[in-house]
């Protein structure tokens, strides 16, 4: 199993109901600080670190985050609606229950991130390290992922259903467990899906 994030951790400081719309939290730094329906709205980070943080119910409606760090980090019932993520680190980072509309990430390590369940359907994943990552059960109809590093990962009973996945490293994934049917992927990885099947592919 992926060393993920399990559990809650131990928090030493709570922050709930704040109005943070718009803020600027540039480089700010919180370790074991447990965020509760606190609006994050158009808020933007930029180069700042959270370490083994809960964020419940919290709004990140239209954020934008560039080199910043969600570590060991759980977020429950929050909205992440037209959220973006440049070259961030979310490794062992866990989602429940949160929705992603328009959610975009580019670039980063969100290794062993647990997206199991979760509803990815209009997610976009460019260029994405994503080894390890919990996608069992998860809901990625029409999502992109393209470029991403998706080996190791866990699929089973995932839908990716009409998804495009040009590029990105498979290694793990059994067509039989996953739903692929309209999914988008290239030469390479055709091959390697066939031969997950069983089959073998021989030069014409």
């Amino acid at each position: 199993m992926a060393e993920r994030g399990a559990g809650v951790p131990e928090i030493e400081r709570t922050i709930r109901n704040e109005d943070w719309y718009g803020r600027e939290l540039g480089g700010a730094e919180y370790t074991r600080v447990e965020f509760i329906g606190v609006d994050l709205t158009e808020a933007t980070t930029s180069g700042a670190t959270f370490t083994e943080c809960v964020f419940r119910t919290v709004k990140f409606n239209v954020s934008e985050h560039t080199e910043s760090a969600f570590v060991n980090c759980r977020f429950s019932g929050c909205n992440l609606f037209d959220a973006t993520f440049r070259r961030c680190k979310l490794t062992g980072s866990s989602f429940d229950a949160c929705e992603f509309g328009l959610f975009t990430v580019d670039g980063g390590n969100w290794s062993f991130t647990d997206f199991s369940r979760a509803d990815l359907q209009r997610a976009d994943f460019t260029g994405v390290r994503l080894r390890e990552a919990d996608f069992s059960r998860a809901q990625c109809a029409g999502a992109t992922f393209v470029g991403c590093d998706l080996s190791a990962s866990w699929f089973d009973g995932a839908d990716f259903s009409g998804a495009t996945l040009r590029g990105s490293d498979l290694t793990g994934l059994d067509p039989s467990a996953v739903a692929l049917r309209g999914a988008t992927v290239d030469e390479r990885q055709a091959i390697a899906l066939v031969e997950a099947m069983g089959l073998v592919v021989v030069p014409v």
